[in-house]
């Protein structure tokens, strides 16, 4: 199949082809190219505006380097799996600060770009959207049948008894027919402390049916290291009395001189706060504030 009869069968022409010129035919299949590229371009606009991702983020900008411990094979894994045309189930699990949000917003962009409708949101916001909403199940049958949800931040919300049951239909509704995506700080075993022990069980049973589980190390514990990696690079030092000594202040003042602090900076400005004595307050300048 020639591309012009590619494109003339997706706009469900039914006119002949035969009596083009081959110049006419040149200039049909141009054409209709660029109304397939503009009609694509308007499908992603509409859908990245109503998928509750508030801040584009893509797989390209993640730091795998952040993190020694992330599972990055498993995850490549999974990215190479057809997860959207193969109904699957993705759990991130692991403490703030790993990447968790970062990866699952990625994933979302990306299943957008392809032109698949996606719902990102916390479950806070899915708690309200349901007590809000005006039929209940109007709003379990929207949330089901949305070809990619991701439930962000499960773990940090509690659901009532009647906002649980509701969750629990969304995700059984889902369970082998589209692809759900969470992540949590809690292991699957402490979800009891976000929904009864039934629900618990009932929830984690249907994301098991072509799920992946991958459990996040790392968290606080990379960012302060990273931190101490800078503090070397900029030669502060902190002896065993608690003392920080500084040897070029102007690195240090440098290095806290934008709006906008980066993450290493934040950390390092945190565990000079912990070892500051009267003598190192010459260390703290007028950014430490916003850390």
């Amino acid at each position: 199949m020639t591309r012009l009869s590619e494109l003339w069968s997706s706009f469900h022409l039914l006119s002949d082809q035969s009596p083009f010129s081959p110049d006419e035919r040149v200039f049909l299949e141009r054409f209709l190219e660029e109304e397939e590229r503009l009609r694509l371009a308007k499908k992603i606009s509409y859908l990245l505006a109503r998928s509750g991702i508030k801040r584009v983020k893509t797989l390209g900008e993640f730091d795998w380097k952040f993190n020694p411990k992330l599972p990055r094979e498993r995850i490549m894994e999974f990215m190479t799996h057809p997860w959207l045309k193969e109904p699957c189930n993705l759990v991130l699990i692991g403490p703030a600060g790993v990447g968790k949000t970062h990866l699952a917003q990625a994933l979302c962009h990306d299943a957008v770009m392809k032109g698949h409708q996606t719902m990102f949101l916390s479950l806070f916001d899915l708690m309200a959207r349901i007590e809000k909403a005006k039929s209940l199940y109007s709003a379990i049958d929207f949330y089901a049948k949305v070809p990619v949800l991701c439930l962000d931040e499960v773990g940090y919300a509690f659901p009532s008894k009647d906002q649980a049951d509701a969750i629990f239909q969304i995700i059984a509704k889902r369970a082998e027919a589209k692809t759900t995506i969470m992540t949590t700080n809690l292991i699957p075993s402490q979800w009891n402390k976000v929904f009864d022990a039934t629900t618990a069980t009932a929830i984690l049973d249907r994301l098991t049916m072509n799920g992946t589980f991958l459990k996040w190390m790392g968290g606080r514990i990379a960012a302060e290291s990273k931190a101490r990696g800078l503090m070397r690079k900029i030669k502060i030092e902190i002896n065993k009395k608690g003392e920080v000594r500084l040897e070029d202040q102007a690195q240090w003042v440098a290095a806290t001189s934008g709006r906008v602090l980066s993450a290493e900076v934040r950390q390092t400005q945190q565990i000079l706060r912990r070892h500051m004595t009267q003598n190192g307050n010459l260390l703290m300048t007028p950014n430490t504030h916003t850390c």
